[in-house]
Parts: C-alpha cells; sequence; structure tokens
C-alpha cells in the first residue's frame, strides 16, 4: 500500500520534525509514504470571510491538483465522521479488499478545508472533536496510519 500525506505549511517545531522522522522510520517496512507539503497561501491580517473563502479555494486546487486519480481520499476535517484505530484498520483492509493500492490524506491549512476538498473526499474522518494544530495533526496522522496497519496484521503495538 502507499500513503500520501498532502498537508499545507512547513513544520515550525523541531519536536514534530522528529516524531514525524520516527513514524516514517517505522512505516518504511508496510509501504511507500509521501509528504507533499504545500505553501500557505498569505491571508491578510483581519481578512473578510470572502478573503478566508479565496485562500481555502487557492489551497484546495493546490491540494486536489496533487490527488492521483485512482487513489482513495481521506480528508480530516473536525467535522467529519469520528473514527477509532480499529475503524481506521477495518477501512484500510476493505479498501485494500476492493482493489485499492494507494490511501490519500489531506490535512487543511490553518484556516481549515475548502468545500471543493470536503466534496471530493472519499472519507471525511476527525480525530476529535478538540481543535489541533494542522502541524500537529500530521505527526497524529502518521502514528494512526502506523497504529492502523499494525492492527490489521494483529501485529503487537509498542511506542
Amino acid at each position: 500500500m502507499k500513503y500520501h500525506i498532502i498537508g499545507i505549511g512547513k513544520l515550525k517545531e523541531a519536536y514534530l520534525t522528529a516524531g514525524l522522522d520516527e513514524f516514517l522510520k517505522r512505516l518504511r517496512p508496510y509501504g511507500k509514504v509521501e509528504l507533499t507539503i504545500l505553501p500557505e497561501e498569505k491571508m491578510p491580517d483581519h481578512p473578510s470571510e470572502a478573503q478566508k473563502t479565496a485562500v481555502l479555494e487557492k489551497e484546495g486546487e493546490k491540494m486536489l491538483a496533487r490527488v492521483r486519480p485512482d487513489s482513495y481520499l481521506f480528508v480530516l476535517d473536525v467535522g467529519g465522521k469520528l473514527i477509532s484505530s480499529e475503524e481506521l484498520a477495518a477501512a484500510f483492509s476493505d479498501l485494500a479488499l476492493h482493489g485499492t493500492s494507494e490511501l490519500t490524506f489531506i490535512i487543511g491549512g490553518p484556516f481549515g478545508l475548502s468545500d471543493a476538498v470536503r466534496r471530493r473526499a472519499g472519507s471525511r474522518i476527525s480525530f476529535g472533536r478538540i481543535t489541533l494544530t494542522h502541524q500537529m495533526i500530521r505527526l497524529l496522522l502518521l502514528e494512526q496510519i502506523y497504529r492502523a496497519i499494525k492492527i490489521e496484521r494483529h501485529e503487537p503495538y509498542h511506542l
């Protein structure tokens, strides 16, 4: 299986980079993981709703342009379906059983996601109703992909 994560904005914290590197290393035996990080669009200091929408649409277009046509798209969205690690593992298994060989995950930028990204999603998922930074969720997503793979393979998960 191939896993493709598309996000907006560079990581600024060394501890997050170290965590990403650790889970990328742990995931290597289980498939290829590709990170596509796109630059944030410039947002005025006190943007109007129209300006926010325009930025989200522009970022959404850039992210969707990176989704390969035969990839299944998960969108991480605070308004998405709450999903457990076991449910994520089951989704991976089901998609693989039906011939899917690539899973793409989109994480929006600091202002969220465009409606076009939400509409394109095969699944909109949430890791909870709390607000997490778009940078921090990258690490949590990699950890959950790793955990789902271990669950799917009936392997022990130990950190």
